[in-house]
């Protein structure tokens, strides 16, 4: 049975999976797309699916990046009424809190010649470690991990590792409050111990970016953005450690999903707990320790940033104009409130390659932002672009504050392998004036910028939809890749 077929078009970016589509269904499903990125069956019968879930309100969402996941779709939204809803790891993700951050400077690309360039590549590549299971240069002790998982980017900058006032610019101010360490094993502390400070593989990535093109110059003055200004992404998430408290979760869920609570889900990758069992609380509190995780580890990721910068260029990082616009994640469950059926209801959010998308003076949008709205940063691949968002009022009522987290993959990575090699790709971005720094032949080919959609498309359509509004494009000129 095609899912697509079921499809019901309700606006220009907006489609229904209707309720009756699979038995058990408890609410319908919504996805934001158009006819040239429509998604897979495969992805459309995961949200099928999510909507079979207990205690779901509203609908299962599925954003414009859209693709098939574990469990969840990549780019699904769902969110669950605390006292007869559930938590499911695969909602969330095996790399809990990957996120995205994108730190300004004050330079414009016509200050950077092509040596500049290339020796900022060379030293940004030299002090960000990256690929499978790479360790950094901190070597975290039980405490230090204890301590990180507690307080995130806090603790980070305490150690030196940041400017004073970075929190500020971190979703959380970069700490979930309910974190337990004792929830997390020892295997997750071993993988965890040596991997702050580090990127990792896959799609995670650290560019350097010029913004070529500014969509709103207004949101764009508040933010400190105009054409042509430099400016660093850095896109990765808790590492070894969050994909271990999943793994550890999932096999617990599994265990008593039905034996316990009488669960029975149509994918047994949807393994889930009520949110108010003992099991998941015990996941949500290691869930926020691996956010927390991630929270720092982009934190001194930044400060090594900052250090190339100011190595290759001769100035500090604070005359460079180097600040943090803003720090979103992208895969992460959270306690909110919504309007429900006329009433405001607690419900847990998980946003599974999806991005909080908060609109003008919401409480927890830093200050500086909070009349215009959330910064949202938006990863594309790396031969194309990436974007700055900013939240819209319409993701309250649309998409539970929610928005597109990236691109999102058309190709596997396997088909992605098979279409040119490492010479053709490095040289086609090189055409580009893209200088890519990367430790596995492995990673430059399932990262072809072919093997996602294009994210222009994707931006395009959450501003239609009314979830979040271009602010400006940004191309790579550096990339570092796992």
């Amino acid at each position: 049975m095609s899912a697509r077929k079921h499809l019901k078009k309700i606006d220009n970016y907006t489609y229904l999976l209707p309720q009756n589509y699979k038995e058990g269904m408890r609410v319908p499903g919504i996805i934001f797309t158009d006819e040239s990125i429509m998604p897979e069956d495969e992805a459309l019968e995961q949200v099928a699916n999510v909507a079979t879930l207990p205690g779901i309100v509203k609908f299962s969402l599925g954003m414009p990046d859209i693709h098939w996941g574990y469990g969840f779709p990549v780019g699904g939204v769902a969110a669950f009424r605390v006292e007869d809803g559930i938590v499911s790891p695969g909602g969330i993700g095996f790399d809990i809190n990957c996120g995205v951050r994108l730190v300004k400077t004050n330079l414009h690309i016509s200050q950077l010649d092509e040596k500049t360039l290339e020796k900022l590549a060379d030293k940004l590549y030299e002090y960000v470690p990256s690929g499978v299971g790479v360790g950094g240069f901190f070597k975290a002790s039980d405490k230090d991990l204890e301590t990180i998982s507690h307080e995130g980017a806090r603790y980070a900058i305490e150690l030196g590792y940041g400017f004073e006032d970075d929190y500020k610019f971190i979703e959380e101010e970069g700490r979930l409050p309910n974190a337990d360490f004792s929830y997390v094993s020892k295997k997750a502390r071993e993988r965890g111990r040596d991997q702050l400070g580090t990127l990792g593989s896959g799609n995670h990535f650290l560019e350097v970016q010029v913004i070529d093109k500014i969509y709103n110059d207004k949101i764009a003055k508040e933010f400190g953005l105009f054409k042509g200004q430099v400016v660093i992404m850095i896109h990765c998430g808790s590492r070894g450690f969050g994909h271990q408290i999943a793994d550890d979760y999932i096999d617990v869920m599994l265990d008593v999903m039905e034996r316990k609570y009488k669960i029975r889900v149509p994918d047994k990758q949807l393994a889930c707990a009520p949110i108010t069992s003992r099991e998941g609380s015990n996941y949500l509190k290691a869930m926020a320790c691996a956010a927390n995780f991630a929270f720092a580890n982009r934190q001194m990721i930044t400060h090594n940033v900052r250090r190339a910068f100011e190595e290759v260029l001769k100035k500090s990082a604070d005359e460079l104009g180097m600040y943090i616009l803003y720090d979103v994640a992208h895969n992460i469950a959270k306690f909110e409130k919504y309007n429900i059926d006329g009433e405001e209801v607690e419900v847990l959010v998980h946003r599974k390659g999806a991005t909080r998308a908060f609109p003008a003076g919401r409480p927890e949008i830093p200050e500086v932002y909070r009349n215009v709205g959330q910064p949202v940063i938006i990863p594309g691949d790396m031969g194309r672009y990436s974007f700055v968002l900013v939240g819209a009022e319409g993701s309250i009522e649309k998409s539970f504050g929610s928005t597109c987290h990236g691109a999102g993959r058309v190709l596997s990575r396997s088909k992605a392998k098979k279409m040119f090699s490492v010479s053709e790709v490095v040289n086609k971005l090189s055409q580009k004036g893209i200088k890519l720094r990367a430790s596995s032949k492995g990673t430059i080919l399932e990262e072809i910028p072919e093997a996602y959609k294009d994210a222009e498309a994707v931006v395009r359509i959450v501003q239609g939809v009314g979830i979040s509004r271009i602010v400006s494009r940004n191309k790579p000129v550096i990339v570092v890749k796992g």
